[in-house]
């Protein structure tokens, strides 16, 4: 087959990096598309990589795997949706923009929300495959063990705690928890990370680097793919956030503030200033330890680090019934969009 990654946000390229192993390792082709405004954050430069939709339509693919909500229509190949998150609870995960030939879906809980919106859309097809970024749980969840152990042995801390707010205005706890999360840190025996959503306001941004400056316990970290800090941190901090359910997959405790979903099985609080005692009860007691079997059987119950191979193998396996699609057909108002968005 002859794909592409498409990435039109920095947070694509570690959802889609097993997918581009798997391609590479099975013979087939692939090319990156990389949107102008993230080329400077683009891991993999020495691979074939374009932000040239011309480029694309020249490539002639056979599949498109798309962790993003758009994709050109006119370009040839399976548009493939593979979602950049969990958090199914936020404004637009099962909204249907027709964009899509097929969802891969992460686990029942998506699977079966998204079978519903086929038997009335109709014009698109949904396998469950699990989600490749997660692929890392299965095969190496000790992956960074030893720089956990560095990090704890440089600062003398015993626990790691990993704030991750959600960019949202109207969701993110960001602007309330400043002063609580400078009180946390006059614990000496935490390290805290602040591992910051790239479209977070650069204002909040800014006010949480200075924090990290002014404190040696508190680190901003600039890496993009949060999958490390998830697998070296003991707790998580955030609000309403997909990041959320990919801690809770580690089976680990959760803390967030002001969460919007119907069906919370972590700790969730509405007043910022229980931040200290509710960190150090996730961390004593773990209260909520059995409500996580909920997570693991119905969002994400893939634990043997294959998503990115069913994945590919369903999308092969399509092709080979359906054919190859030229493009996709659209009402005249999402053509409009779509050549916006792309500047055709």
């Amino acid at each position: 087959m002859r794909c592409i990654l498409f990435c039109q946000n920095n947070y694509a390229f570690g959802i889609l990096e097993p997918i581009k192993a798997y391609l590479e390792n099975n013979g087939h082709d692939y090319i990156w598309y990389v949107n102008d405004k993230i080329s400077s954050d683009f891991p993999f430069k020495n691979e074939k990589n374009t932000s040239s939709i011309t480029e694309l339509e020249n490539y002639k693919s056979d599949a498109i795997f798309v962790p993003g909500n758009e994709v050109p229509h006119y370009l040839r190949g399976l548009k493939v949706q593979i979602f950049h998150g969990l958090a199914g609870e936020k404004k637009g995960h099962f909204r249907i923009r027709h964009y899509f030939d097929l969802y891969l879906t992460q686990g029942p809980y998506f699977t079966e929300r998204f079978n519903k919106l086929k038997s009335v859309h109709k014009d698109f097809d949904v396998i469950e495959t699990g989600w490749p970024k997660l692929d890392v749980y299965g095969t190496d969840k000790s992956a960074f063990e030893q720089e956990r152990k560095e990090l704890l042995q440089k600062y003398n801390a015993k626990k790691i705690l990993l704030y991750a707010p959600t960019f949202s205005p109207k969701l993110t706890s960001a602007p309330f928890l400043v002063e609580q999360i400078k009180s946390l840190s006059k614990n000496k025996e935490y390290l805290i990370l602040l591992k910051f959503h790239p479209l977070m306001d650069e204002s909040w941004i800014q006010i949480y680097k200075d924090l990290a400056h002014e404190i040696p316990n508190i680190i901003f970290e600039t890496e993009k793919n949060i999958i490390k800090f998830l697998l070296i941190s003991d707790v998580l901090i955030s609000d309403t956030s997909s990041v959320i359910y990919e801690f809770l997959l580690l089976d680990k405790p959760v803390i967030t503030f002001n969460n919007i979903s119907d069906n919370i099985l972590w700790q969730n609080s509405s007043d910022y200033a229980e931040l200290i005692p509710l960190v150090e009860k996730n961390l004593n007691e773990d209260p909520y330890s059995k409500e996580r079997k909920f997570i693991f059987e119905n969002y994400h119950p893939y634990n043997d680090g294959k998503s990115a191979k069913r994945m590919v193998d369903a999308v092969a396996d399509y092709i080979k019934k359906n054919g190859v699609p030229e493009k996709r057909k659209l009402s005249i108002l999402r053509r409009f969009k779509i050549n916006s968005i792309f500047k055709k």
